[in-house]
């Protein structure tokens, strides 16, 4: 990985060095990558490259400071996809921060009378709902697979959705939350290492492993069907997965939108294909 400026630098001596290391005998492969990933540059925020020269030059440490290591962490990653080029946004590094604070209310109880950080009293040993074990394991595999894929934007996307929903729960399940603590650890690791601490866990959330996701939470029950007359969008109708095409034809005849543009006409065919649309043909 490295920005497009070092590639034919620092990547091209750093492959001239292992071919002659390769011919010497030390290693063991002609080369010494298997992939390039060049990230995008972050621009200055007038979408110049950021130079002294230009005066909008960013300094991480003031950005630190202001509002800690891990909201800039977050932020770059959150900016779009690694390889694009993006402009500083400091109102999005504000946007992060608050989604950091959701995760910390998530957890902590915000008396202003308690002299240090405690768990709030919604943080149940009770056993978790489906909903609940289903928005967690599919988290876990979103963020999972989009690290492999340094998809890291979309992944934190996905955190927020977890902690949207989850703060409109009077009762959070501990089954619940510690795996999200791992989850979120790669990527504001200062945030979950005290919220690990504050759960009674030891030693350090890094030796922790990446949780494991069930693959039964994380296929949908209920898939949206298009029904169409003669190939034009009429109705969407949410439907339990797997329906036969008798039932699915039937449901399509029973939409009042269908049935308006039906009326009257004479069906020449239906054309049911399972789980994703109906198309009633007609003349």
């Amino acid at each position: 990985m490295g920005g497009t400026e070092h590639a034919v630098l620092h990547l091209l001596y750093a492959r001239f060095w292992h071919k002659v290391l390769f011919d010497l005998g030390h290693v063991h492969t002609k080369e010494p990558f298997l992939r390039l990933v060049n990230q995008g540059m972050i621009l200055g925020e007038d979408g110049r490259k950021m130079s002294k020269s230009f005066g909008n030059v960013i300094n991480p440490d003031d950005v630190i400071h202001a509002y800690g290591a891990d909201t800039l962490r977050l932020f770059e990653m959150f900016m779009g996809p690694l390889e694009q080029v993006k402009p500083w946004n400091t109102s999005g590094v504000e946007g992060v921060h608050r989604f950091l604070n959701r995760v910390w209310r998530l957890f902590i109880d915000e008396d202003p009378e308690a002299t240090e950080a405690r768990l709030d009293a919604s943080i149940v040993d009770d056993a978790p709902d489906e909903e609940a074990l289903r928005l967690l394991h599919k988290t876990i595999k979103k963020v999972g697979e989009d690290i492999e894929a340094l998809r890291f934007n979309t992944a934190i996307s996905q955190m927020m959705i977890f902690v949207n929903e989850m703060n409109k729960r009077a009762r959070r399940p501990r089954a619940i939350l510690e795996p999200f603590v791992c989850v979120l650890a790669p990527y504001a690791p200062h945030l979950a290492e005290e919220l690990w601490r504050l759960l009674g866990k030891a030693p350090s959330i890094a030796n922790e492993p990446w949780p494991a996701y069930d693959e039964k939470y994380t296929v949908e029950d209920e898939v949206e069907i298009i029904l169409q007359v003669n190939g034009k969008l009429r109705d969407k109708i949410l439907v339990p997965k797997g329906g036969s095409a008798a039932d699915l034809e039937a449901l399509a005849r029973g939409s009042e939108r269908v049935a308006a543009h039906i009326e009257g006409k004479t069906i020449v065919k239906v054309i049911a294909v399972a789980d994703k649309l109906v198309n009633i043909v007609v003349r």
